[in-house]
Parts: structure tokens; sequence; C-alpha cells
């Protein structure tokens, strides 16, 4: 109980979660009534895609290759932590909306005709609530959805080029031919299923959102409202799948 009591305040300290979610068993069983942890690593392989000025919409076949790798250790039947690292690359088009028919309804992107390409490196650390007790080897079928919330920081390279230069770089034209290199924060934040392969071996899908705090991801930004929406938040997508492999560790009792 102790050893209980010092984890719960340890996740409310560094987390600040609502005590809802640590009013739950804090310690998950193997069918030998032993208590034990466990520490999880995987990859996965999927598809990001920005939305903002340029890509008002989003668009599935606007998915680019990206591929994650992480590492969870739980700290209750419900919870885990998580450390994450993201690389992929992102391409949005003005023109995407002249060729689906949509030109009448985006008069701005007709106008400005730009395109952005970016690269993203993204680490990100935050939790996963499963809402089944994943680790019950007395389930036939060991599943699970579940929840992602994380703090990411991410570096990015882009370039933003346009019919029109002018329209956006008016000062110097020369700007929309140069790589920018920025560094910003975001709320990596998702829903996924987990299914258990094996005892040791996991399947994953996961689809989420990066919630930005900065409108300078497709560079359009300080200009003229003529090439931008000021109330356009940029922010980018990931979906994937995942394969993972889960270590366990018996922990012997306290007497």
């Amino acid at each position: 109980m102790i050893l209980k009591t010092v984890r719960t305040l340890l996740i409310c300290t560094l987390v600040q979660i609502g005590s809802v979610f640590f009013a739950l068993p804090a310690a998950a069983q193997q069918q030998t009534g032993q208590p034990r942890t466990t520490s999880e690593i995987g990859i996965g392989i999927g598809g990001v895609v920005y939305k903002g000025d340029v890509a008002p919409r989003y668009r599935l076949k606007s998915n680019r290759p990206a591929l994650t790798l992480f590492y969870k250790k739980d700290i209750s039947t419900s919870l885990a932590w998580k450390a994450a690292v993201l690389l992929g690359k992102m391409r949005a088009e003005d023109q995407e909306g002249t060729n689906s028919g949509l030109a009448n309804d985006l008069p701005l992107s007709v106008y400005r005709g730009a395109n952005v390409t970016t690269s993203v490196l993204e680490l990100s650390a935050g939790i996963d609530y499963n809402f089944l007790d994943y680790y019950d080897f007395r389930r036939n079928l060991r599943w699970t959805p579940y929840f992602t919330v994380s703090a990411a920081g991410l570096v990015y390279n882009n370039k933003t080029i346009a019919i029109n230069p002018s329209i956006i770089y008016p000062a110097n034209t020369d700007e929309e031919q140069k790589y920018k290199t920025r560094f910003a924060l975001a709320v990596p934040v998702g829903a996924g299923v987990k299914y258990a392969l094996s005892e040791h071996w996991n399947l994953g899908f996961e689809a989420g959102v990066r919630v930005l705090f900065t409108d300078k991801f497709d560079n359009l930004v300080e200009q003229n409202e003529q090439v931008m929406n000021p109330n356009s938040r940029d922010l980018y997508f990931y979906n994937g799948v995942s394969v993972s492999y889960t270590f366990y560790k018996i922990n012997c009792p306290i007497r």
C-alpha cells in the first residue's frame, strides 16, 4: 500500500491529471496473482498531412510517409508513460482545391497559388489511457481502445512558393527559394486500438492530431490578409499502424 500511495502521488505531481484516472488499481495481475510491471518498445509507419491556410480541408490523399518509434512504461492497469519520435514529410498545394472542383469555394487559394513542402522531426512525452485491462491474461481475446495525449517539441524545415512570389514575399522575392528551419511546440492528441498477437507481440492502429502553438508552419504569417486567414490555425495529422514488443517484470512482494 505504501508503494502504491507513493506512486500515485508522483503521478499526480508530474502529470497533473485528474484523480479519476488514478483511482483504478495500480498493479496488473498475472494468472498466478503475482504483481508485475511491463514496458513496451515499438515502431510504426503511417502518414502525416498538414491542414491550415494552404490546405484548409483534410485530404486523405495528401498523406505523406511517416515513421515513429516509441517506448511505453506502465504505471497502472490503465495508464502508461509514453515517449516517442516521429519523422515525416508533408506537402500541401493550393492547386489541390482547383483540381477537385472547389475553386469557387476557395478563391483565396486560387489567387495565392502557393505550395508548401515540410520535413518534421517531433519528440514527445505523455500518457496512454487504456479503457480495458490489456494485460489480463484470463481474457481469451486481449485488446483495448486507448486515448493518448502528449507534449511535444518539433523542429521543421520547409519552403513555401507561389505563382506570384511578391504576393507572399513582397520585400524579397528570393525568400521563397530558401528552406527555413524553425522550432515549435505542439500537443499531440489521439486515439487508437491495440491487439495482442501473442504474449509479447502487439499490433496497433492510431490516429491523432498535433495542435501547434505557432501559425508559422506554412510561412503565411504576418502578411496582409489578402493571402492568409488569421483565423485558420496550422496543425497536422498522423495515422498509422505499429508493431511492438512487451517486456514483463515480476515484482517480488515486500514483507
